[in-house]
């Protein structure tokens, strides 16, 4: 009794050991596992939702998906990578694909989506998901980095015309300072090598013409004296006090603004989903404007756009199901995706025109009073986030940290182009670039 008891134990315990992959999965059907790092409770419910449909839809593919959280998402995919058991299908932001590609960690869908289903998106967010002429992404969103939020009774109470955001970085500072007080910091925005890394990206552009590295990967840029203004900018606000001394949270947070404690915060557009959420009575307080310009010009870029995609793993054994999926939720009926704009509270913008035309025309964008702003004024002017390697852009964030301290900003300079020299030395970048 005690042997069948055990035997019994042992069969329950395989049994729970997950659904096996492939065509003999649940009930026969073939299954695909979709991994999705965690954004907001919002959204992960989105996903959810949209799995659901999808199972329901369909005779002989189940998806299996599963959340990860932002912290342990590398050490999580590399894990499951080596053990060959990575996802068939994984959401991918889009400075990662190319690198991704390049080094044959995800595969090209053009051969695994009809060319009909890339037609509508925007040339350069098509472009950004390419390595070689082919496209190893599907877009599903953008979202600018970087939008300045302020207070406009605050500006109405220092004096200034809150209809007048600051256009250029020494009004900035100017009202920075007339904004300041015990309570509430006069500017809130990255203050960190490893968020200024990222979070730059649309000022490098607007102060030097350029990334810190050519456009083919191969020479240093950082030491372009045009930049000296950008850092110059940062020291400036850390040293006069307008910026706070112990940071109030991560970059992407957007909580400073709500909370009352910022009057001017520079946050990418996803904070207006935050700030509509969680503090709806303090939005017609709050006013959305474009970065300052270093020369006072609106139509040069201040941001670029990031966001998200969805991959095919270069190992999947489903690769063809997994396109599917991807085509079906990305290119296919726009329902779902008008609804996921509507959840993260239009604060997000899709690249394909068929779904931003349904997007535009839903009663409740309205719901977001920055959107047409951030839409026409910074969407339109901003750049493809870069897909160098990451180590590139810590190497300016580095120089940006050191400049904040008070250290001088010719040698922190120099020091970001033997660091981005020694990047590109080191992972043969040289001729390889995408921009």
């Amino acid at each position: 009794m005690r042997l069948i008891a055990l035997v019994s134990v042992l069969v329950l315990i395989a049994g729970c050991g997950g659904t096996p992959r492939g065509p003999a999965g649940q009930a026969g059907k073939t299954e695909i596992i979709l991994w999705q790092q965690k954004f907001t409770d919002q959204e992960d419910a989105w996903y959810k939702k949209a799995v659901a449909a999808y199972n329901k839809a369909q005779d002989k593919v189940v998806l299996k998906h599963q959340i990860v959280p932002a912290d342990v998402w590398d050490q999580k995919m590399k894990a499951a990578q080596a053990a060959g058991k990575a996802p068939d299908v994984y959401t991918l932001n889009y400075n990662k694909v190319p690198a991704f590609a390049r080094t044959g960690q995800i595969q090209a869908l053009d051969p695994l989506i009809p060319a009909d289903k890339w037609a509508g998106l925007q040339k350069p967010v098509l472009d950004s998901v390419k390595y070689k002429s082919q496209a190893y992404a599907y877009p599903m969103l953008v979202e600018p980095s970087a939008v300045l939020f302020y207070r406009k009774d605050l500006f109405t109470k220092a004096g200034l015309d809150p209809n007048r955001p600051p256009a250029t970085w020494a009004e900035l500072i100017d009202y920075g300072k007339k904004l300041t007080t015990k309570d509430v910091s006069g500017v809130v925005t990255a203050g960190v090598a490893v968020d200024m890394a990222w979070s730059t990206w649309g000022l490098q552009w607007n102060a030097a013409g350029h990334l810190p590295i050519s456009d083919d990967w191969g020479t240093p840029q950082a030491s372009d004296p045009k930049y000296k203004q950008l850092l110059q900018v940062y020291q400036t606000l850390f040293q006069q006090g307008i910026m706070p001394k112990q940071a109030l949270g991560a970059y992407a947070d957007a909580n400073p603004m709500g909370q009352g404690k910022a009057a001017m915060m520079v946050c990418g557009s996803w904070a207006a989903s935050v700030l509509l959420s969680d503090y709806p009575k303090m939005v017609p307080d709050i006013g959305a404007a474009p970065l300052p310009s270093f020369d006072g010009d609106a139509t040069k870029p201040t941001a670029t756009l990031g966001g998200w995609t969805l991959a095919v793993d270069a190992k999947s054994k489903q690769a063809k199901a997994a396109a599917d999926f991807v085509s079906w939720l990305l290119a296919g009926d726009t329902t779902l995706l008008v609804d996921f704009f509507k959840t993260t509270k239009f604060s997000k913008y899709s690249p394909r025109a068929v779904v931003a035309d349904a997007v535009k025309s839903d009663p409740a964008a309205a719901e977001n009073v920055w959107s047409k702003t951030i839409e026409d004024r910074i969407v339109a002017y901003a750049k493809p986030e870069p897909t160098y390697d990451f180590a590139i852009s810590l190497a300016f964030g580095k120089a940006i940290e050191k400049a904040l301290q008070g250290k001088d900003i010719d040698a922190a300079l120099k020091a970001a182009d033997a660091e981005i020299k020694d990047v590109i030395a080191k992972n043969n970048l040289a001729g390889q670039g995408t921009g």
